[in-house]
């Protein structure tokens, strides 16, 4: 039985598609609440990721 090939955006294609689209960010309060929420949990990933985004949204001009 032949299997047709599925082919998949690359890692650099998905990047630059990610790049194009416009996300709204959640608003600073709300990225706090998830920010301390997941420091309560112990969630590393969580805290590190809801960090970033608290910076991100609170100066968009930040690493770009």
């Amino acid at each position: 039985m032949k299997r047709s090939r599925i082919s998949r955006p690359t890692e650099h294609a998905a990047i630059r598609a990610a790049c194009r689209s416009a996300r709204p960010l959640p608003s600073v309060p709300a990225l706090m609440a998830a920010l301390l929420e997941a420091n309560e949990r112990r969630d590393r990933e969580g805290t590190t990721l809801a960090a970033h985004r608290v910076v991100r949204a609170a100066a968009p001009e930040v690493g770009e």
